[in-house]
C-alpha cells in the first residue's frame, strides 16, 4: 500500500521509508508541506504521515486540506512536541492517529498496519456496508434493519459513510462539515447536531443511549468498532 511521508528531517524520513518498507509499504518521501500537497493532489495516497512542524505548510493545516480532498485517506501526525493541545487540534482537523517523537518503531509499524486495514475496508461508492445490525445501501438511499427499510437523505448517507470508514476513531465536527456540507459552511451552526439527532432516531434502537453514533465530547462523533446493541 502506498504511503506519503512528509518529514523535513531527511534522516528520520529515510529511516521511516526503510522501516515501513519492511512491511511492504511503498513510501514516497517529501521534505515540506507544499510538496506533500502537490504529490497528494497529483495522485491521492491511502495513507499519509505528516510531521507537524515543517517548511512550506505545517502539518496541521495540511491535514485539514488533505482531509477535505480525500475523506477516506488515513492520516497520521508526527510531532516532537507532546502537548495535549497538539493531539486535540490534530483530531479536530481530521487526523486519524498521532505519534509523538521519539517513537517506538514497533508501535509505529503496528499503528500503520491498523491504518492500512482501515484503508482497505473503505467501501466503493455503491457498496453496501454494515453498522451494528443495520445495513446501509447507498444506491437505494436506505438503511435496513430486520428487513425494514429506512429512507436516508444524501447528507445522512454522507455522515454515515464517513463515520463508518473511520470506525473506532473520533471524527471531528470540522471534518464532518467539510466533507458533508463543504469547507465554506459556517462550523458554529447546530445543523450537524440536528442531523445526528435525526439519524439516531432512524437507526438507533434507543436514540437516548446511542450505540452506533457516539458523541465524543469536545471533538465530534464516532462509530465504535464493535457497537453494542
Amino acid at each position: 500500500m502506498r504511503v506519503l511521508i512528509a518529514e523535513d528531517d531527511l534522516s528520520l524520513g529515510t529511516g521511516l521509508v526503510d522501516l515501513l518498507g519492511r512491511d511492504g509499504f511503498e513510501c514516497v518521501l517529501v521534505g515540506d508541506g507544499r510538496a506533500a500537497e502537490a504529490a497528494f493532489r497529483d495522485d491521492p495516497f491511502p495513507i499519509v504521515v505528516l510531521d507537524i512542524v515543517m517548511p512550506g505548510q505545517d502539518g496541521l493545516t495540511l491535514c485539514r486540506t488533505l482531509r477535505a480532498i480525500a475523506p477516506q485517506t488515513q492520516i497520521m501526525l508526527l510531532s516532537a512536541r507532546g502537548e495535549t493541545f497538539d493531539k486535540a487540534r490534530g483530531l479536530q482537523l481530521g487526523a486519524d492517529d498521532y505519534v509523538a517523537k521519539p517513537f517506538d518503531p514497533s508501535e509505529l509499524r503496528a499503528r500503520l498496519s491498523a491504518m492500512a486495514r482501515r484503508a482497505r475496508a473503505v467501501p466503493s461508492a455503491d457498496a453496501r456496508f454494515k453498522m451494528g445490525d443495520v445495513w446501509i445501501d447507498p444506491a437505494a438511499l436506505i438503511a435496513i434493519r430486520d428487513g425494514e427499510e429506512i429512507s436516508l437523505t444524501q447528507r445522512e448517507l454522507c455522515l454515515l459513510r464517513l463515520l463508518y470508514t473511520h470506525a473506532g476513531q473520533a471524527v471531528s465536527r470540522n471534518q464532518l462539515f467539510d466533507h458533508c456540507w463543504g469547507r465554506d459552511y459556517f462550523p458554529n451552526s447546530r445543523a450537524l447536531d440536528q442531523y445526528i439527532s435525526t439519524l439516531r432516531g432512524k437507526i438507533e434502537w434507543d436514540p437516548k443511549q446511542p450505540c452506533l453514533i457516539e458523541t465524543v465530547h469536545g471533538v465530534g462523533y464516532r462509530h465504535p468498532v464493535s457497537p453494542a446493541r
